[in-house]
């Protein structure tokens, strides 16, 4: 899932799939994350069903199970790996099977699968590691398609945020740094995962890159219920979060207590073509 504007970057150089305890920091509200966390477009479900050879869908990084629960309205079978127990208990509730690991130590006991997915959580893996794991389980012609969503909210309460998040975590890494545009630094990032997916050397075909454009409306509460869900305020102390939202929800009253959001869903895909 992406971050606010302002902390785009990964938070460990190019190498967030290091970064541990901020990876596995979103299950502290399991209900939240799932009830605000933005659903996939249809025609990217679509597209990645149509693509695969068969139905067996291998969801990494699975969460509550967002994608999962689409793939599995598509009619697909769907196992996810996760890393976060808390995660991995809130998508069992919601009907989906789940193995706690990350996806590099996951052990696939010789199963095989149609598609390997990952959403918002690709960037947790390392991109080598994780394209060759892929690889391994994936039945021949079988498509590995990892994707995330790039959005930027109105400026004023882009600036809202920034303020204060400076305020209230003076020391963080991503004080002072230039905002970037949200499509730019998700561009770079695919760009990244199409590199690892390249350097397997693992009998995937040339990586593509497919782009989805959409909107939603969010309502002032909507978004604050959103917002504590975003990497850069998941280990933030109650009183330094309340702080946060209450400068951003300002900011939203001041625009009208609503706004819609553009975003743009990017997806790298690759078939494996050879028999590795």
């Amino acid at each position: 899932m992406p971050t606010k504007p302002q902390e785009q970057s990964p938070p460990s150089g190019n190498e967030p799939h290091k970064a541990r305890r901020m990876a596995e920091s979103f299950g502290v509200d399991t209900e939240r994350y799932d009830r605000a966390r933005p659903r996939y477009p249809d025609s990217l479900v679509e597209r990645i069903v149509a693509t695969a050879p068969g139905p067996d869908v291998l969801d990494v990084g699975c969460g509550t199970g967002i994608e999962a629960r689409q793939f599995q309205a598509a009619g697909c079978t769907v196992l996810g790996v996760d890393p976060d127990a808390r995660m991995a208990e809130f998508a069992r509730r919601s009907g989906i099977e789940v193995e706690v690991a990350t996806f590099e130590a996951w052990d696939p006991a010789g199963r095989s699968f149609d598609a390997v997915i990952a959403g918002q959580s690709w960037h947790w893996v390392d991109p080598v590691a994780g394209a060759v794991k892929a690889a391994r389980v994936l039945r021949p012609g079988g498509l590995l398609a990892v994707f995330a969503h790039a959005f930027a909210p109105p400026p004023a309460v882009a600036e809202a945020f920034a303020t204060a998040y400076r305020r209230v975590v003076p020391d963080s890494p991503f004080n002072g740094r230039p905002p970037r545009q949200a499509a730019d630094v998700y561009q770079t990032m695919m760009a990244t995962f199409s590199d690892g997916i390249r350097e397997t050397d693992s009998g995937f075909g040339d990586p593509e890159q497919w782009r989805f454009d959409w909107e939603q409306p969010y309502t002032r509460d909507e978004w604050l219920d959103l917002l504590p869900t975003t990497g850069g305020l998941t280990r933030l102390p109650a009183d330094r979060l309340a702080e946060v939202l209450a400068a951003v929800g300002t900011a939203v009253d001041a625009i009208g207590g609503r706004f819609t959001m553009a975003y743009t869903t990017l997806a790298v895909a690759a078939v494996k073509t050879g028999a590795v």
